[in-house]
């Protein structure tokens, strides 16, 4: 099955979410399954299992256009929740099976190895192209800010924050959630009339 893996360090479940990273060939975006709350977690991996996941070439892109049960837009609540890590594509072992295990570095070669591009360049167009020089700036500029935030929240994780940098923090997570949304909505626009059931799940 695509998307899903474990990390060789210590075997934690994942789901990636992007296999390669503009112009970090060498990192993926990956979440953490195990540490989501079950609701969450069956609805991502039922997203994953689904014809649209396994057609997806990354998972992010489906995920920026699917919502958990709460209403939340999948991909801005993994990120706004910190779920979004990056880590070394050595580090991943994906398992496309339950007999197989592939590293992910090499699964990136042989991928791009049969679209004629380089890991660099293996960032894609939506219609599976390999993408242009423009393509892959804009592919850049799009990912840029979860990539960062990602990278900050892991460094700013095991260290006590004060109310200046809670409040920075903040402004800065709406923004994003603003941005992620805009994308979202432009992708599928929400319904005027019709109201969406919301489910909550209340722990």
């Amino acid at each position: 099955m695509k998307h899903v893996g474990k990390m060789k360090n210590n075997s934690a479940r994942i789901a990636v979410a992007y296999r390669t990273l503009p112009g970090d060939s060498a990192s993926a975006l990956v979440i953490g399954t195990s540490g989501l709350p079950d609701a969450y977690h069956d609805s991502l991996m039922a997203l994953i299992e689904s014809d649209a996941g396994q057609q997806a070439n990354e998972l992010a892109d489906v995920l920026a256009t699917r919502r958990f049960p709460d209403g939340g837009v999948m991909l801005q609540w993994l990120h706004a929740g910190g779920h979004l890590k990056k880590v070394p594509t050595t580090l991943v072992l994906m398992t496309p099976n339950n007999q197989s295990l592939i590293p992910l570095n090499e699964l990136n070669q042989v991928i791009a190895e049969q679209k004629g591009v380089t890991v660099d360049e293996l960032a894609v167009t939506e219609d599976g192209k390999p993408a242009t020089k423009k393509e892959l700036a804009a592919a850049k500029k799009n990912k840029e800010e979860i990539i960062v935030t990602s990278e900050v929240e892991e460094n700013v994780s095991s260290k006590e924050m004060t109310p200046t940098e809670m409040r920075s923090r903040a402004d800065k997570l709406f923004k994003e959630a603003q941005a992620l949304r805009k994308q979202a909505d432009a992708v599928d626009p929400p319904k005027s009339k019709k109201k969406e059931a919301v489910v909550v799940d209340i722990e």
